[in-house]
C-alpha cells in the first residue's frame, strides 16, 4: 500500500482488513509505504511490525519562516515570487494556494506585477511563465506545467494541494507555502457538507517543502511562523474517515459480513455521530432494515461504485422506466457554463434536467470539444461524465438492468431524483430562500441555479447536497409534495386540503391583520 499517510477513506477501511487478513494467513506479507509516514504509529496498529527505513535520493532544502503572521497569504506570495525571479538566477518556482479562485487571483497579480516590472525598469527583466494548476482546468493547459520552457524563461506553477504528492515537476527550486488548504468536512447534525480553508498539518507542510528538493538543492518561503509550524498546526491531516459521510464505506462492511461497525478495527475510528446518523440515511433509503442488516436494494446499491442516494435513484430508474436519462444525470463531473451558455441549455425545472440537455446537445454533435469551445462549455468535465456514464452502463449490463427511457416524460425523472433525495426536500420561505421540511435548515438556490430565474419559485423542491460557501447551497430539483408523501411517508404525509401553502400564508397574514385592527378598537 503506497502513499498510506494520505489517509483516504479507502486506504483506512483497507488497512482494517487487510490487518484480520494477516492475523489468519501466515504466507500474506503487507508492505505499508510512504515519504512521511507516522512509522510508530502504524507499527502499533499491526502489533509491533518492523519498521524499514530506506534513505531518500532528495537534496537539502532550506526552509525560511515568516517573523510575523501574515494577513493576505495571496499577495505576500506574489510578492515573494516576484523578489525571488528577480534575485536568483535560475530554478523554477512552485506556489501552493488552497483553490481557483485565489489560483487565478495570484495569476492575475503576477502578470500585472510583471508588466509594471518590464515597463519601468531600466534593465532587462528575463521572462516569468505564469501556469495555473487546479482540476478544473483543461488538460491541455494542465499538461504545459511538465512542458519545458525557453532558455531564459522561468515556469511559476501556482497550484492547489494536488502538487504536494500527486504531481512531480522537474527543475523547482524554490516553493512558496501559503500554510492553508480547503477540505470537503462532513457535519452529521446538519447533513452537510462545508468546503472550508483549514491551515495544512507539519506532514503536509514538509511534503511541500520536499518538492524543492527533486533534482538540486532548493529553498521553501514558509508564510507563516516557525511558531505556527510547531504549535497551531496538526502533526499529521485528520483521516478522511473522520470528517466525511460514511454511507457507501457502511454498505461496503456490511456486504463483507462487519455487522457491529463500532467494534470494526479502525485505525483512527470516525466519530460515532457519523456512523450513527449514516446508518439512519441507508435506512431511510431502504438500503438497511430494522435490524441493520442489508436489503435487496442495499445488496444492488453496493454493487454500484456511487454514493448511496446516486445508486438509488439510478436503481429507480430502471423502475420508472427512466433509466437512460436518470444514467445521464447521475455522474457528478459536469460543465461548467457561462451566463449566455445557461440561457440557452436551461430547463428551468430542474438542474438534474438542466445537466442533461446539455449532455443531449452536446450528444447530437457528436461530442465534439470545439462545439463545447463555441457554447462556453467546459469540454472536460462533459468528456469525464460520458466516461463514467460508459462505465455505469457497462456494471448495469452485467447485473442483467435493462436500459428504458421516459421520452419527453421529465416529470418521471424529476420523480426519480426525488426518490432518492426525498430527506432532503426544502419548503419555500422567500424569495429565493428554502427552508429543509426536516430540520429548518435554511437552504439557499444559488445565482447558477436553473430554478433561480425561471420567473415563478416552486414550493417545494429536493436537493443533491448542500455546501456551505458563503452561504448554504443547493443543487436541486422542482418536487411534488405527493411524491414526498409516497417515497418518504416516515417524513411526510399531504393534508386534505384544496389550498396552497402560500394560500394558508395569505390567509394566516390576513386574519393576524384582522386580528391586531380589532384589538385595537
Amino acid at each position: 500500500m503506497d502513499e498510506a499517510h494520505e489517509r483516504s477513506l479507502n486506504t483506512d477501511v483497507l488497512l482494517g482488513i487487510l490487518k484480520k487478513v494477516v492475523a489468519l494467513r501466515r504466507d500474506f506479507k503487507l508492505i505499508v509505504t510512504s515519504a512521511t509516514l507516522d512509522a510508530q504509529k502504524f507499527q502499533t496498529f499491526f502489533g509491533s511490525a518492523p519498521i524499514f527505513e530506506i534513505p531518500g535520493r532528495t537534496f537539502p532544502v532550506t526552509i525560511n519562516y515568516n517573523e510575523t503572521p501574515c494577513e493576505d497569504y495571496v499577495e505576500a506570495a506574489v510578492k515573494k515570487a516576484i523578489a525571488i525571479h528577480i534575485t536568483s538566477t535560475h530554478g523554477d518556482i512552485l506556489i501552493f494556494m488552497t483553490g481557483q479562485d485565489e489560483i487565478e487571483a495570484a495569476c492575475y497579480a503576477l502578470s500585472e506585477r510583471m508588466e509594471q516590472l518590464i515597463s519601468t525598469s531600466k534593465k532587462r527583466v528575463p521572462k516569468l511563465l505564469i501556469l495555473p494548476i487546479y482540476s478544473q482546468l483543461p488538460a491541455d493547459l494542465q499538461a504545459k506545467i511538465f512542458q519545458k520552457a525557453e532558455d531564459g524563461v522561468r515556469k511559476c506553477i501556482v497550484a492547489t494541494n494536488i502538487a504536494e504528492t500527486s504531481l512531480t515537476v522537474d527543475g523547482i527550486l524554490y516553493v512558496i507555502d501559503t500554510g492553508y488548504c480547503k477540505m470537503k468536512v462532513y457535519n452529521p447534525k446538519m447533513c452537510m457538507d462545508a468546503l472550508q480553508v483549514f491551515p495544512i498539518s507539519q506532514t503536509a507542510a514538509n511534503q511541500r517543502a520536499g518538492r524543492a528538493g527533486r533534482t538540486e538543492p532548493g529553498t521553501c518561503y514558509r508564510l507563516y511562523t516557525k511558531n505556527a509550524y510547531r504549535n497551531e498546526m496538526l502533526p499529521n491531516p485528520v483521516p478522511e474517515i473522520q470528517r466525511t459521510n460514511l454511507g457507501y464505506v457502511i454498505l461496503l462492511l456490511k456486504s463483507l459480513q462487519v455487522d457491529n461497525l463500532l467494534d470494526f478495527d479502525f485505525m483512527d475510528p470516525p466519530p460515532k455521530d457519523n456512523i450513527l446518523n449514516s446508518m439512519y440515511q441507508l435506512w431511510v433509503l431502504g438500503a438497511l432494515n430494522n435490524q441493520g442488516r442489508l436489503t435487496d436494494l442495499g445488496w444492488k446499491i453496493v454493487q454500484l461504485p456511487l454514493d448511496p442516494p446516486l445508486a438509488k435513484m439510478l436503481l429507480m430508474g430502471e423502475e420508472l422506466e427512466c433509466l437512460d436519462e436518470v444514467l445521464t444525470i447521475v455522474p457528478k463531473d459536469r460543465a461548467e457554463e457561462s451566463d449566455a451558455a445557461r440561457e440557452k441549455f436551461s430547463i428551468p425545472e430542474s438542474d438534474h434536467l438542466t445537466l442533461y440537455n446539455v449532455y443531449q446537445q452536446w450528444k447530437q454533435q457528436q461530442y465534439r470539444g470545439d462545439w463545447c469551445n463555441d457554447h462556453f462549455l467546459h469540454v472536460k468535465g462533459l468528456r469525464k461524465a460520458r466516461e463514467v456514464r460508459s462505465q455505469l452502463l457497462e456494471i448495469l449490463k452485467t447485473l442483467k438492468i435493462p436500459i428504458s427511457s421516459c421520452g419527453p416524460d421529465t416529470d418521471i425523472v424529476k420523480k426519480a431524483i426525488c426518490s432518492a433525495y426525498f430527506h432532503n426536500a426544502a419548503r419555500l420561505k422567500g424569495v429565493v430562500e428554502y427552508v429543509n421540511c426536516r430540520t429548518g435548515m435554511p437552504c439557499h438556490l444559488h445565482p447558477s441555479s436553473a430554478l433561480y430565474g425561471m420567473g415563478c419559485t416552486p414550493e417545494y423542491v429536493v436537493y443533491h447536497e448542500l455546501i456551505l460557501t458563503t452561504k448554504e447551497y443547493m443543487q436541486c430539483a422542482t418536487a411534488e409534495p405527493q411524491w414526498l408523501a409516497e417515497l418518504g411517508p416516515m417524513f411526510f404525509y399531504v393534508k386534505e386540503s384544496d389550498t396552497s401553502m402560500l394560500e394558508h400564508k395569505k390567509t394566516r397574514k390576513e386574519r393576524k391583520q384582522l386580528w391586531r385592527r380589532k384589538w385595537r378598537i
